[in-house]
């Protein structure tokens, strides 16, 4: 089996204050971040990593969090410096850095430029101020935009923008007007996405008053329909971008590439050279991470993918995509023979959640809004 592209997420788990809504292994800030020893310990775990895999580059690499802009730009420089002297990266590596304004110094966006970010991920959520409260968010309408106009001041020129829509006692006309305040900004990306009442947070347990199934619907149409006037390519479930600017991070998650994982609680997908595929994962408390030093250390769990595994997580990510993916990435990627789906892809389009198109999986219009039902098909 041929080895997929390589990617590589850093998890920063550290934030000023943990939203009501957010079930990221992150942690509000108590005291200083210990900011030179976890990157001490960032690279010694990547080392640990690269021991498995010889002669691959990163084609990507994503700091995530928690709010990785609260690490300073020399931090970030020491980081990725480490991580050439450990990997080879590809010629047009892509190199993103979430930051929430409100959690970013004056002059950082420059520094992390310097340093090698090419791509920002800029988490407003939303650019009305009775909305962000509802969000327990700490920064305001003007902050954001500030954060923005300062980010393009540093020389960026691939930025994404995070909006939720479904806001507590938001209204479609609300969406609509908060979608074209980030529209009007224009930034290459745009994520546009549903709030969820996830478990074990104090949303789920104290839920607020959101908006019902059918203006959600609603939000969701309309705000397809906005991104589209504007040019944006709607390409994933949530995602929108100019052309050519798809984040190629992303794009390997759900074409089933590979993915090294450092920091607390990050998980990686590995393909072996002998054909099984695992996936494993970090410690996930700061602490613990922090003190680890050997592999069995820094690993919290492990797991050989099985075949209906394969199976369910390949489609779980490729039917995302609403153009969808070759067929023959499927086999290439997983390892397991195009028969073993022959079934659930006839009862699929038959049901008219796939598109009849040869030589590509390819989700219908029903199929992107059912995609669960969809996904259902191939988990048995």
């Amino acid at each position: 089996m041929i080895s997929p592209p390589l990617s590589l997420y850093i998890h920063i788990p550290w934030c000023v204050r943990k939203c009501p809504y957010c079930d990221f292994n992150s942690h509000g800030i108590k005291q200083d971040i210990p900011e030179p020893a976890y990157v001490d310990a960032l690279l010694h775990d990547l080392s640990i990593d690269s021991e498995e895999i010889e002669g691959r580059q990163l084609s990507s690499i994503f700091i995530g969090g928690g709010t990785p802009s609260l690490f300073s730009s020399a931090a970030i420089a020491r980081l990725l410096l480490g991580i050439e002297q450990r990997f080879a990266f590809a010629n047009s590596i892509e190199i993103t850095l979430e930051a929430n304004p409100g959690a970013v110094e004056a002059g950082s966006f420059a520094g992390y430029r310097q340093a090698g970010v090419n791509r920002l991920s800029l988490g407003f959520q939303s650019l009305q101020a009775s909305m962000l409260r509802a969000l327990g968010r700490i920064h305001s309408p003007q902050e954001a935009k500030e954060a923005f106009a300062e980010a393009r001041k540093a020389g960026f020129d691939n930025i994404n923008i995070d909006l939720m829509f479904g806001l507590p006692e938001q209204t479609p006309a609300m969406a609509e007007v908060d979608l074209a305040a980030a529209i009007e900004l224009g930034s290459e990306h745009l994520s546009y996405y549903q709030l969820t009442l996830e478990p074990n947070t104090p949303f789920h347990h104290a839920p607020p008053a959101v908006p019902d199934d059918e203006q959600l619907w609603l939000m969701q149409q309309q705000g397809m329909e906005q991104l589209a006037d504007a040019g944006f390519n709607h390409y994933e479930v949530s995602a929108y971008a100019r052309q050519g600017r798809e984040c190629r991070h992303n794009m390997n998650y759900w074409r089933f590439g590979d993915y090294l994982g450092i920091g607390a609680g990050a998980h990686a997908k590995l393909s072996l050279a002998d054909g099984r595929v695992k996936r494993f994962w970090k410690q996930r408390h700061p602490d613990a991470y922090l003190i680890a030093d050997r592999a069995s250390d820094f690993i919290q769990g492990e797991r050989q993918l099985t075949n209906q595994d394969l199976v369910v997580e390949f489609m779980m990510n490729a039917l995302r995509l609403l153009q969808g993916v070759e067929l023959n990435l499927f086999e290439s990627r997983t390892g397991v023979g195009l028969q073993q789906i022959e079934t659930p892809l006839r009862q699929a389009v038959e049901r008219g959640l796939m598109q009849p198109v040869e030589q590509r999986l390819c989700p219908s219009s029903l199929g992107q809004r059912f995609l669960n039902d969809l996904i259902s098909l191939f988990s048995s």
